[in-house]
C-alpha cells in the first residue's frame, strides 16, 4: 500500500532532502489534503514540534478530520500522545522519544502501549550508516534498526523504519535493509526513505510491507499513481 505523507511546516506542506534541505514548499495544505483523499492511509508529520519550535496542532485537527491519519513529531510524552489522538488521528508516531541512553527506553514505551493502546503506538526506527538515529537524524546510537526493533516490539502495534541514507534522494531505497527489518518482527511494518518507482511499491507490498512516500509524488514522479495536475 501507498501512504503518501504530509510534513508540515511553518503552516506549510514541504518536502525536505535528508531532513535538512527546503525542496518544496506549497503553503496551500489543502489542495493536497483533496488529492490523497482517495487513499486508505495518510501520514502526517509536524516538523515544527519535532524541532521544537512550535506546532501545527490546528492544522493537523483539520487534516484528521478529513483523512485517515497517522501523525508524528514532537510525541515526548504520553499528554502530548492523547492530545495528538484527540484531533482524530488514528494513531501516533512516536520515535526520539522512545530512547534514552543509547537504548530503548522500554519503561516510557510500555507507559505509552498502556495508556494509548499498543494498536494506536507507531514505534519509529530510522537508520542511517546502519546506526538508529534520533533527534532529527543528528544523534547517532550504537544500535542497529533490527536490534531496536527486537526490543521494542511489545509496546507498539507497528514499525515506521525510516532508511535516511536514501530520504528525499529520488534514487530508490535499499530493499535489503527493509527486508531485515521486516524479519526481525511480527508486528507490521512501513517503510520510508527514498521509494520512488511502483515496482518498489509492488515489492514492498508483496512483503506485506506498506510504502510512505514524499518527494516522489510532489514531484510528480509517481503522477500515475495520483493526479499532480493544478487543478481548476
Amino acid at each position: 500500500m501507498l501512504i503518501p505523507s504530509i510534513d508540515l511546516q511553518g503552516g506549510a506542506v514541504v518536502q525536505l532532502i535528508q531532513g535538512e534541505r527546503l525542496a518544496i514548499r506549497d503553503d496551500d495544505v489543502f489542495r493536497w489534503v483533496r488529492r490523497f483523499s482517495r487513499f486508505p492511509k495518510v501520514q502526517v508529520i509536524d516538523l515544527d514540534a519535532a524541532t521544537g519550535v512550535g506546532d501545527n496542532l490546528a492544522l493537523v485537527r483539520q487534516i484528521a478530520a478529513s483523512l485517515t491519519c497517522r501523525v508524528g513529531g514532537g510525541i515526548r510524552t504520553i499528554e502530548r500522545a492523547r492530545e495528538v489522538l484527540a484531533t482524530g488521528a488514528r494513531q501516533i508516531i512516536a520515535g526520539s522519544s522512545l530512547f534514552k541512553d543509547g537504548q530503548p527506553d522500554l519503561a516510557f514505551a510500555k507507559a505509552l502501549a498502556d495508556d494509548v493502546g499498543i494498536d494506536r503506538v507507531i514505534a519509529a526506527v530510522d537508520s542511517r550508516g546502519g546506526q538508529v538515529v534520533i533527534h532529527g537524524w543528528k544523534t547517532t546510537l550504537e544500535l542497529t534498526a533490527v536490534q531496536a526493533v527486537h526490543l521494542l516490539e511489545p509496546y507498539c502495534g507497528e514499525f515506521l523504519y525510516t532508511h535516511v541514507d536514501t530520504e528525499g534522494l529520488m534514487g530508490g531505497t535499499d530493499m535489503e535493509a527493509i527486508r531485515a527489518v521486516a524479519q526481525a518482527t511480527t508486528r507490521r511494518v512501513t517503510a520510508a526513505g527514498g521509494i520512488t518507482t511502483q515496482q518498489e511499491i509492488d515489492e514492498l507490498d508483496a512483503l506485506g510491507i506498506d510504502s510512505v512516500v514524499g518527494m516522489a509524488l510532489y514531484t510528480g514522479k509517481l503522477a500515475g499513481t495520483v493526479n499532480l495536475e493544478p487543478e481548476p
